[in-house]
């Protein structure tokens, strides 16, 4: 079973604008995917400053810390910017394939009607929710170390 899109007839003649128009698609694609390799590293590297500062904090013959709040509010800034830039590049995203399928480009695109989600967008979506749900986990073990 292959899955190749269907392509309207009149695209033969329009080829240059039409893999333009691929082009433009596919790099969207891609600036969504780096977005989530930084959100991803940013969420996991706040969540690892935040567990590691944990652990160093209650081995034995460790000094208590100056100021035991800081990493905590590092790793809350970390995780809150990855999950913040990815919802802000999820809007993007979807804000350039809303234009790129307008009526405006339909004819050219050469394609049927528009994807519902693609993996990138999937991925993203899981992401975000990955990256609230660390950052209320955080919250509420903060909230817990400080009673």
């Amino acid at each position: 079973m292959e899955l190749t899109p269907t392509v309207k007839p009149g695209i033969v003649e329009q080829k240059e604008s039409h893999f333009s128009w691929i082009r433009t698609r596919m790099s969207i694609e891609r600036t969504l995917l780096s977005w989530v390799r930084t959100a991803t590293a940013l969420i996991g590297f706040g969540f690892t400053i935040f567990q590691f500062f944990e652990r160093f904090n209650d081995m034995q013959g460790v000094a208590p810390p100056r100021n035991p709040g800081t990493p905590v509010y590092v790793a809350l800034a970390l995780v809150g910017t990855g999950t913040f830039a990815l919802i802000v590049a999820l809007l993007e995203y979807k804000g350039m394939v809303r234009y790129l399928w307008s009526n405006e480009f339909k004819a050219i695109a050469g394609v049927g009607d528009r994807p519902g989600w693609t993996p990138a967008m999937m991925v993203s979506t899981i992401l975000t929710f990955i990256g609230i749900f660390v950052f209320g986990t955080l919250i509420v073990r903060l909230a817990g170390s400080l009673r």
